[in-house]
Order: C-alpha cells, then sequence, then structure tokens
C-alpha cells in the first residue's frame, strides 16, 4: 500500500464506509453466537437452529438488491443512512419486546438482514472514489469491515451470560447508533455518481455471463465466510461441548483470520491478477473443507482447518471485488448488489444445511463436503473464463491485473 493509494481518494469516506460496514456486520451475524442460548432457551431443534442463523444471510441477500438499487438512484451515502436507521429502530424495538419464539427471532433475522445489505453500500461508497488500479486495496479495506462478525463471537455470548440474550440486542444499538452520527459526518459521495437510469437499467448486468460467473465465485468465497461465521458458535458447542463463551472465543479466531486477509487478497490480486488468487483460493478451501467434512477428532484440528479455510475465503472475498469493479465499473452499485446476493445466498444455503445435516444425519459434515464440492467448481469454472477476461476487458484497462 503505497503513498499514491492514500492520496487517490477520499479517506474519510473510506474510513467511514468500513465503520458502517464492520458494525453493521457485528449485528447481521448476532444469532449465531447468541444460538447456544436462544435455542436452549426456546426449544429449537437442530434444523431451527441452522435455519434461525441463516435467516439474516438470506435477508440480507435479498435486501442487498434492493441497496443496488438504491446505490445507483439516491446514492450510497443516503442508502446506508436509511439502513442504519431501520436496524437500530428493529432492535431497539426487539429488545423492548422481548423475542418469546422460533418465529420472533426469524423476524430478528429479517431486521438484521438490513444490516448485512450493507456491503452494497459501503462498497460502491468506497469504490467510486478510486481509479482501477486501487479498487483492489480499497474495496479490501472498506470490505474488512466483516471484521465485525469477530466482535458479535467475542462479547454476544459474555454480554448474554452477564444480562441475558435478549438485552444484547439493546446493547448492540448504542455503538450502531455512535457510528451512525459517524457516517454522517464524514461519508461523502464522490462526484462521479452515474445518473439514473430507468428500473430495467439495472437488470442489464444479468444479460451478460460474467455477471452470472461473478455471482458464482462471490457465491462460494463470501458465502463460505458469512456461513461459518453464523455457524461456528453452534458447531464447537455441539460437537466439542464448549461452553458459549469458549465457543466464542474459537469462532472469533476463525472470523478474524478471514476478515484481516480481506485487504490482503485485494492487494495480492492487484499485484498478481484477481483470477489467479481466486484459483489458489478454491483449491485451498476445497481441501480444508474436504478435510473438515471428515469430523476432525479433536478442538484444535479442527480449529486449524477452520482458521485456514477462513483465511482462503476471506482472502477470495478481497479478489473479486478486485475485479468486479473493474468489469462493471459503471453499474458497480447494482453489479454489488447482485454479487453481494449470490454470496449472502451461499451463506444461507452453507449456515441451514449444516443445521439439517445435523438433524437428518446427527453430524453436519455432510453439508462442508458439498460446500467443498462448490469450491470445485468455482475453481474449474474460473479456469475456463480467465483467458476470455485477459483477452477482452481486461486487455482494455491500463494499469489493472485481471
Amino acid at each position: 500500500m503505497n503513498k499514491g493509494f492514500w492520496n487517490a481518494g477520499h479517506r474519510p469516506t473510506l474510513f467511514a464506509a468500513f465503520l458502517y460496514f464492520d458494525l453493521a456486520f457485528m449485528v447481521w451475524v448476532l444469532l449465531g453466537p447468541l444460538g447456544p442460548d436462544i435455542a436452549k432457551d426456546l426449544g429449537l431443534s437442530a434444523a431451527q437452529k441452522g435455519f434461525m442463523v441463516a435467516v439474516p444471510t438470506l435477508a440480507g441477500a435479498i435486501l442487498r438488491l434492493v441497496n443496488g438499487l438504491l446505490v445507483d438512484k439516491i446514492g450510497p451515502k443516503r442508502t446506508g443512512a436509511i439502513n442504519q436507521v431501520v436496524v437500530i429502530a428493529g432492535l431497539v424495538t426487539a429488545w423492548g419486546l422481548g423475542v418469546h419464539s422460533f418465529l420472533g427471532t426469524i423476524a430478528v433475522g429479517v431486521i438484521l438482514g438490513f444490516a448485512g445489505a450493507s456491503f452494497a453500500v459501503a462498497l460502491p461508497l468506497a469504490s467510486r472514489w478510486y481509479p482501477a488500479e486501487h479498487q483492489g486495496t480499497a474495496l479490501g479495506i472498506a470490505g474488512m469491515g466483516n471484521s465485525g462478525t469477530v466482535l458479535a463471537a467475542l462479547f454476544a455470548p459474555a454480554l448474554a451470560k452477564a444480562f441475558g440474550w435478549n438485552a444484547v440486542l439493546g446493547l448492540a444499538a448504542i455503538p450502531l447508533a455512535i457510528v451512525f452520527v459517524i457516517y454522517l459526518v464524514l461519508a461523502k459521495d464522490a462526484p462521479n455518481q452515474p445518473a439514473p437510469k430507468p428500473f430495467t437499467a439495472y437488470l442489464e448486468p444479468l444479460k451478460t455471463a460474467d455477471a452470472w460467473w461473478f455471482m458464482l465465485f462471490y457465491g462460494v468465497t463470501f458465502g463460505g465466510f458469512v456461513g461459518l461465521s453464523a455457524s461456528l458458535s453452534i458447531y464447537f458447542t455441539d460437537q466439542f461441548g464448549l461452553t458459549t463463551i469458549v465457543a466464542g472465543y474459537c469462532t472469533a479466531a476463525c472470523v478474524f483470520a478471514g476478515s484481516m486477509v480481506r485487504p490482503m487478497g485485494g492487494a495480492l490480486a492487484d499485484r498478481i491478477g484477481g483470477t489467479r488468487t481466486l484459483m489458489l483460493v478454491y483449491a485451498l478451501a476445497a481441501v480444508t473443507l474436504a478435510a473438515i467434512s471428515t469430523g476432525p477428532a479433536n478442538l484444535p484440528i479442527a480449529l486449524g482447518l477452520f482458521v485456514v479455510a477462513m483465511l482462503a475465503l476471506g482472502a477470495g472475498n478481497g479478489a473479486v471485488f478486485q475485479l468486479v469493479p473493474q468489469r462493471f465499473a459503471k453499474e458497480i452499485g447494482v453489479m454489488t448488489g447482485l454479487v453481494g446476493f449470490a454470496g449472502g445466498v451461499g451463506g444461507f444455503y452453507l449456515a441451514s444445511s449444516l443445521g439439517l445435516a445435523k438433524q437428518v444425519t446427527g453430524s453436519p459434515q455432510l453439508g462442508f463436503l458439498v460446500f467443498a464440492a462448490l469450491a470445485v467448481v468455482a475453481l474449474g469454472s474460473l479456469t475456463l473464463v480467465r483467458r476470455r477476461w485477459q483477452r477482452t476487458w481486461g486487455a482494455a484497462l491500463a494499469g489493472a491485473r485481471i
């Protein structure tokens, strides 16, 4: 990261995008670390636990599409402000009224989806300030806000033990409100905002095969990352009998690894090319997830495998978004929504499939094996399209590596 990068864009906006993304992701996966306590109090089955932690991921995926449209219509700053108000109000309401049933957890999950949809706001907010040669680094820094999942894993179980899990919903609104004020002060829409287009024009990228390829690639990298982030606390408590607090620490270690490496993945993609970086990512993710599917015999082995898997997936998240703004610079808002939607769907599938596999087979291992197979599919698909990308749109971009 050189001096040229720091002088290329708008640092206050980049910081605001990161901070908003960070706290939004903290609450997006909040039901994961609270899951064991919620399931015990409400008497949820393994499938219900998996579905409960997966709902915010699916809701966030759908709402990313909405945010992608709003970003191009009214700008990323205003769109982000609306989402933050909805999440804060929803959490305060859930805390005040209480959550007393499985359906109540689903309702909370839908509200938390607005936090997950921050992805489609924070990334274009930062991206539009930076030229092609710095996209990987800029979006890696903004996207590093997914480290907020670490905060949820570290603090939510301890706060739940001290005050009850329902109180954590209200407590989470406090830092969100502080960040909201900072965001309003620091964030600024880039001067090169695209002119609003007719609604049908926003679906134009879906007519190109490249948009679908990016959705597949991010569905595996981000889907794996967020699916594991939401599920690991339950996995560690079920498989190894850990307390919720210790399981939260283990989850935080895994999530921290995947979050911190995201900007490194973007920077590596800027240096050696996004496609080459992704090929390494998918190969490593497939091997480690397949190993996890065999059922590690003890906690240290399982923890080590999950950390490696999250490192690969986190780097892949940065690499995908080194490529997307270069191919779809004029449609970055809607493409962030579309690609983010696919990532959320991947996370919903992984989290829910682990719970379903646990209920049907007595073990979540089959869910890991299927996702390893998806990483192999992504690797094969990337091999097919890589040379075409380099010959076509990649060749027209000065200073960027495909």
